[in-house]
C-alpha cells in the first residue's frame, strides 16, 4: 500500500539540518512498516534493531555514549555496514530501552551525518515518565491510520485520487456514487493497515472484523499490561464509553455517562493515558473562535473525545456490515457519529491545523461540530450526515463572528455560496487546498 507519509519521509531525508527522527503513532497504524518501506526503496541499505527483550542492545546502550562504540555495536547486531546518508538506521520498539532514547541527542550532537529513524508502541506515554529526553536534538513525525484517499489508492483507484489532487469536482460530480460507495466501505473497514490490506486481498468484511477485534483486544491487553492496577477499570470505561459519548445528540464527553457521580479526577489519569497512547484524539470546546484557538479552551472545561479510527468505533459499536448496503445507514448511524468520526481523523491527517470545536448557550443554543486554526483563520466546519443542509447552529455562528470562510461537509456536492464552502465528506483530505483556492480567488469552478 502506499503511504503519503512516504513524501514526509522524503522530504526529512532531503534536509541538510535533519535531525534523528521519532515516529509517533498509535499501535498498529504502520510505523515499523513505513520506516522499512522508506529504507528500502531510498537508501542502500537498512539497520533495523528492535529493543524487544533485545538483550545485546540493552546492555550495549547501558555503557557510555560514545557514538563510535555504539555504530560498531550496531553494524554487529544487524550484521549491515552503516555508511553515512546511505544507509537508515531504524531504532523500533525504543521505548524498551530508554538509554537508547537519550542516544539520540549524541547521535545528533557528535554524527549528524547518520540517518536515525525511531519509533515504539505507547512511546507518547512513555516520553512524559521523567526519562532523559533529547530536547531539541530530534524531530517528530506524527503517523495517523490510512487515511479516506490513501484507502482509495490501496483499492487500485487511483484515477479517483487524481481526481481530488486537482480538484476536479465536475468530474468528482459524475462519479459521486462510486466516491459514496466507497466512503461506506471505508466507514466499515477504516484505516487500520492490517484491516485494509486485508480487505483488500480477500474483499472479506468478516475478515476485516475479527482483525479490528483482534486489535481492540491488544489494545486492552495494553491496558493490563502498562497501566497502574487501580487505573486499569478507569481507562477501560472511558474507552468503551466513546462511541456511546458520541451517539448523544449533544456529544461532549461528560464522566457521568461513564460512571454515575464521577468527576474529573477521578479519570484524569486514564484519560491522559489514552490521550499520549495515540488511541483517542480530544478536542476541547472553544469559547470565541480567535487565534491562538487553544488560549480559549480552558473556559468552560468541555471536550468531546473521538477513537484513532473510525473502523475500530464501528467493530466496538458492532456496526453490522450489512449496514453498507443500506443507503444512507452509515453515515446517520448513532445520530451522525460516524460522520463526525471521520471528520475528525480526517482533519488529524492534516499538517499545520489546530482543531476545536465551538459551542454557546446563550442567547440561542447552538454547536459548531469543529473549528479550525489554519492560515491565520479561524474556519467553522460544520458535518451533515446526508444532503439536507438545513441547520440552525451555523448561522448562529456566522451572525455572530462574521467568518471570512465556512465550510460545510455532507453527501452533497462541491458548492460555494457566498462565504459558505460545501465539501463533499470524501474530499476533506484536500481541504487545505480547498480553502487556499477559496481564499484566493473566491471560487474554485466558473
Amino acid at each position: 500500500m502506499k503511504r503519503f507519509a512516504l513524501e514526509k519521509l522524503k522530504k526529512w531525508q532531503e534536509r541538510s539540518d535533519k535531525k534523528p527522527l521519532i515516529i509517533h503513532g498509535a499501535r498498529q497504524v504502520g510505523k515499523t512498516w513505513l520506516m522499512k518501506k522508506f529504507g528500502k526503496t531510498q537508501y542502500k541499505n537498512v539497520a533495523y534493531i528492535c529493543f524487544e527483550k533485545n538483550e545485546r542492545m540493552e546492555n550495549l546502550f547501558s555503557g557510555d555514549m560514545d557514538t563510535k562504540r555504539l555504530l560498531i555495536g550496531l553494524e554487529a547486531e544487524t550484521r549491515q555496514k552503516i555508511i553515512p546518508l546511505k544507509t537508515l538506521v531504524i531504532f523500533d520498539e525504543i521505548q524498551e530501552c530508554p538509554n537508547a532514547l537519550t542516544s539520540l541527542k549524541y547521535f545528533n550532537e557528535n554524527v549528524p551525518e547518520y540517518d536515525i529513524t525511531a519509533a515504539g508502541s505507547l512511546l507518547g506515554i512513555f516520553l512524559h515518565k521523567g526519562v532523559s529526553f533529547p530536547v531539541g536534538k530530534v524531530d517528530f513525525m506524527d503517523l495517523h491510520p490510512i487515511s479516506f484517499c490513501e484507502f482509495l489508492e490501496a483499492m487500485g483507484e487511483k484515477k479517483f485520487c487524481k481526481m481530488l489532487d486537482n480538484l476536479s469536482f465536475d468530474l468528482i460530480k459524475v462519479f459521486r456514487e462510486k466516491f459514496l460507495s466507497y466512503l461506506r466501505m471505508y466507514f466499515y473497514i477504516g484505516g487500520m493497515p492490517e484491516a485494509v490490506q486485508s480487505f483488500v486481498s480477500n474483499r472479506d468484511f468478516l475478515k476485516v472484523r475479527e482483525i479490528q477485534k483482534k486489535i481492540l483486544r491488544s489494545y486492552e491487553n495494553d491496558f493490563s499490561k502498562h497501566i497502574p492496577k487501580d487505573q486499569i477499570q478507569k481507562v477501560s470505561q472511558i474507552w468503551n464509553s466513546i462511541p456511546a459519548q458520541l451517539a448523544k445528540e449533544n456529544k461532549k464527553f461528560v464522566y457521568s455517562e461513564v460512571k454515575k457521580g464521577a468527576r474529573a479526577k477521578t479519570f484524569e489519569y486514564a484519560l491522559e493515558w489514552l490521550i499520549r497512547g495515540g488511541l483517542i484524539y480530544r478536542v476541547a470546546r472553544v469559547t470565541k473562535p480567535a487565534i491562538p484557538l487553544k488560549s480559549y479552551e480552558g473556559e468552560s472545561g468541555a471536550f468531546k473525545l473521538f477513537m484513532v479510527d473510525i473502523g475500530l468505533m464501528a467493530a466496538q459499536a458492532e456496526v453490522d456490515s450489512r449496514a453498507i448496503l443500506e443507503g444512507d445507514r452509515l453515515f446517520t448511524e448513532f445520530k451522525g457519529a460516524l460522520s463526525e468520526q471521520f471528520v475528525c481523523q480526517e482533519l488529524k491527517t492534516l499538517e499545520d491545523i489546530y482543531l476545536a470545536y465551538w459551542a454557546n448557550e446563550a442567547p440561542a443554543q447552538a454547536e459548531v461540530d469543529f473549528v479550525l486554526q489554519f492560515n491565520c483563520q479561524v474556519i467553522p466546519v460544520e458535518v451533515k450526515s446526508v444532503t439536507n443542509l438545513r441547520a440552525k447552529s451555523l448561522p448562529i455562528y456566522h451572525e455572530r463572528f462574521q467568518p471570512e470562510v465556512e465550510i460545510r461537509t455532507s453527501q452533497a456536492d462541491f458548492k460555494i455560496t457566498d462565504n459558505l464552502c460545501d465539501v463533499p465528506l470524501y474530499a476533506l483530505d484536500k481541504l487545505k487546498q480547498i480553502i487556499d483556492h477559496f481564499c484566493k480567488t473566491k471560487q474554485i469552478l466558473t
